[in-house]
């Protein structure tokens, strides 16, 4: 797939290009990434940026640079970043993998001219509830989140299945060597060798750490006849009752 991000700080998104899953995925051909300085589309690099009309404090990003930037570019699929957006979330990352064009517009100032949103834009997306001092460390998030899921990202792709919001829920805990660790130890049934075992201690510790956690995300997934075992006997476990 291909990536286009239009910015007015290109040089934030050089560490990533170096590092990770993004690097990894260019290096098997399945990402180009590209990286656009949006005062270059600009009639003068000043010009960027202009006063609200209604009044108020801020700056807002102008139409007319933007809207080159974009119409230099292939046709593709263009997220805004902003405060406004929609929530991003794991289902919302996998339908963007799957396009084979991305343009990812990071704003700043008070944001973009809203006639640009509205011809222009395909989808604006928030990484939460809280505001930024641009778009860049939301396209970040993006597109690491977009790379690790495309081929030769990650060194085991199988390794991103049970991933916490994989399933819908949190991830379950995860252990390494040593076997003890200050005074802890790795529960047995890990080192058991009985998958079945094991599969459904996983499903059961991560429907806890999503029960304790982010129990909103419980009602948002269809649960099994197992899952709804596993919850009665968290909720004895946990007190809760």
């Amino acid at each position: 797939m291909r990536i286009d991000i239009l910015t007015l700080f290109p040089e934030y998104f050089a560490p990533m290009i170096r590092m990770g899953p993004v690097r990894a995925a260019m290096e098997a051909g399945s990402l180009e990434l590209y990286v656009h300085n949006l005062a270059h589309f600009a009639d003068h690099p000043k010009q960027v940026d202009d006063l609200p009309y209604g009044g108020g404090a801020g700056m807002v990003l102008r139409p007319e640079p933007v809207a080159r930037a974009l119409q230099a570019l292939p046709e593709g699929w263009v997220v805004y970043l902003s405060a406004q957006g929609v929530p991003l979330c794991q289902t919302r990352v996998e339908m963007l993998a799957r396009k084979p064009h991305l343009i990812l517009l990071a704003g700043r100032y008070k944001g973009l001219d809203e006639r640009v949103i509205q011809r222009y834009v395909h989808l604006e997306i928030s990484i939460g509830d809280y505001v930024l001092s641009g778009g860049e460390p939301a396209a970040l998030v993006l597109v690491d989140a977009v790379a690790r899921l495309l081929p030769g990202a990650l060194g085991d792709q199988a390794s991103s299945e049970t991933d916490s919001f994989q399933w819908g829920i949190l991830g379950p805990p995860e252990y390494t060597r040593p076997l003890e660790f200050e005074g802890m130890r790795v529960p047995e049934i890990l080192r058991s060798g009985n998958h079945a075992a094991i599969a459904r201690w996983r499903r059961k510790e991560a429907l806890r750490k999503t029960l304790l956690r982010r129990p909103e995300l419980l009602r948002k997934i269809p649960l099994s006849r197992e899952d709804r075992q596993l919850l009665d006997e968290l909720l004895r476990e946990e007190g809760l009752r």
